[in-house]
């Protein structure tokens, strides 16, 4: 069985400790990211009414790492942290925030735990809203800052031919999807993150379940027990 790993380079190491010694790995990353000025995001945080006082800091991704000084300094006493993926949990922690609330699936699993106004959002530029539009819709204030941008690699053919190789893909989020998919066979399976990537990839391909983090022992015995077509 050949599994491929599409995170950015130097990414995918803690997705090929999961899979260990059950199957052979290829990398092939399938995004890239460009970073905004640490600048142009400590002028944006700092133009807000609530700096030094947000109560409640939530971190989208571990891309985020380098703008956490920017939003700690943001912050009230004693602050509500919240974190999508344990990636990013650790890059908080290393950063001296202690994380209150982790979600291992996306950022709207966050809502239950999210309560306390104002709230300040590190993010994807263009990322997902449903956060941010479910804590307006309960009142609470918040304001999204934009850190970096993903963007589709273009694709060599061997890269392209290993993809259709592949037994089982990574997909990290629905910008790599857009990458991968016509590349990637129908017979294979996708693992995803969480429900939005999983509905992102869903939408043009069966083979898909949760399989990071937790969820991977379970979703690779489905796989591995999942009869052939």
């Amino acid at each position: 069985m050949l599994v491929a790993l599409t995170r950015e380079r130097g990414q995918n190491e803690e997705l090929r400790d999961w899979v260990g010694a059950r199957a052979e790995v290829v990398e092939i990353p399938l995004t890239s990211t460009a970073f905004r000025d640490a600048g142009e995001v400590e002028a944006e945080i700092r133009a807000s009414r609530d700096v030094g006082a947000f109560r409640t800091l939530v971190a989208t991704s571990a891309r985020v790492e380098r703008y956490l000084p920017l939003a700690a300094r943001a912050l009230g006493p004693d602050p509500v942290v919240a974190s999508v993926g344990p990636a990013t949990t650790r890059v908080l922690e290393r950063a001296g925030l202690r994380v209150t609330h982790e979600s291992l699936g996306g950022a709207l699993d966050l809502i239950a735990s999210v309560n306390e106004g104002p709230v300040l959002i590190l993010a994807a530029t263009g990322g997902r809203e449903e956060l941010t539009a479910a804590l307006r819709a309960r009142g609470v204030a918040c304001a999204v800052v934009e850190c970096y941008a993903t963007r589709g690699v273009a694709l060599g053919e061997a890269e392209r031919a290993a993809l259709g190789r592949a037994d089982v893909v990574f997909i990290g989020a629905p910008s790599a999807w857009r990458v991968a998919r016509e590349a990637v066979r129908s017979d294979a399976w996708v693992l995803v993150p969480g429900a939005t990537t999983l509905a992102a990839v869903r939408a043009g391909h069966e083979r898909c379940v949760v399989g990071w983090g937790p969820a991977f022992a379970g979703a690779w015995e489905r796989i591995t027990a999942a009869p052939e077509d």
